[in-house]
């Protein structure tokens, strides 16, 4: 499977504007590839997209725009992207009870030796253990987060294609004993997998990658600016934002209001002068909030 490249990443302004939609987009694709094996381990299968959506949203939160971060950022998720030949997971061990998670977790320990895919039945079954992280693991500790990777021979990828041949997870750690049959959609997400991978789930709108010109800004003030956003909801279109992350709008000095109020009217004057009407849209996130002035298309 391609590694994650510069050119697959958009700027952060780009990315806040298709984040919703491209987020349903993952959210739908992990469901598909989402396998709990017992009542206590999940896997999720993962793939350059689910890998592309966690640089994305780490470069958001933080606010990462130089390209050698973001950079630095790929190397270590690309790390997790599988291979020619291989299925890659996050296996996560999850305990509700607090005051269980040590205890729990010990009992675990050793987990890294009893993974494996099986495909097949009875004496022709093939079997391809896991192989986790070596840097996660300790020779009498168990982490609740581990990377693993299943490594496929060319027989054992026409095995899985196969879905005639039952193809099971197993885990048979002394005090976590189960075998659990791959739900069908899984398995067909794995094997797009192999071949290379599906569509993307983002595509990349020209001029909006993080080598491209920086989005100039139609108005900057001391706490605002307005700028045009990278897919329209209706004519004349711009988004009000703070130049600056902000916890919580609630907190806002009186100044910036005052600020935000003049501007909302600027702009949302122009829009109606123009077209004839102007709707505001607040959009609520995790950094803040920002309004969308636009009047809505015929």
């Amino acid at each position: 499977m391609k590694r994650l490249e510069l050119a697959d990443l958009v700027s952060i302004e780009a990315y806040e504007s298709l984040r919703d939609e491209y987020r349903a987009r993952i959210m739908a694709h992990k469901r598909n590839r989402r396998m709990p094996v017992g009542d206590r381990v999940t896997l999720l299968f993962e793939d350059r997209e689910t890998m592309r959506f966690q640089v994305l949203e780490m470069m958001r939160v933080e606010r990462i725009r130089d390209p050698a971060k973001l950079q630095h950022e790929l190397d270590v998720y690309n790390e997790l992207v599988p291979g020619e030949g291989q299925l890659a997971a996050t296996l996560m061990i999850e305990i509700t009870d607090l005051g269980e998670i040590r205890p729990a977790l010990d009992r675990l320990v050793g987990l890294d030796e009893h993974l494996a895919l099986l495909l097949g039945e009875g004496a022709n079954t093939r079997v391809v253990r896991a192989t986790f992280d070596q840097k996660q693991l300790e020779e009498d500790r168990i982490a609740a987060v581990h990377y693993v990777k299943f490594s496929l021979s060319e027989n054992d990828v026409e095995c899985l294609r196969d879905t005639a041949t039952p193809a099971r997870i197993r885990i048979d750690q002394a005090n976590y004993l189960v075998e659990v049959e791959l739900p069908l959609s899984t398995r067909h997400s794995l094997i797009e997998d192999l071949a290379g991978g599906g569509p993307p789930l983002l595509e990349v709108p020209e001029g909006s990658g993080v080598h491209d010109t920086p989005v100039r800004f139609l108005f900057e003030g001391k706490g605002l600016r307005v700028r045009r956003p990278f897919h329209a909801a209706g004519r004349g279109h711009v988004v009000v934002e703070a130049t600056a992350p902000l916890s919580s709008w609630l907190d806002a000095d009186p100044a910036l209001w005052s600020e935000l109020q003049a501007v909302l009217r600027r702009y949302g004057r122009e829009i109606e002068t123009r077209h004839g009407a102007c709707r505001c849209v607040t959009d609520l996130h995790a950094v803040g909030a920002r309004w969308h002035l636009f009047a809505p298309k015929d």
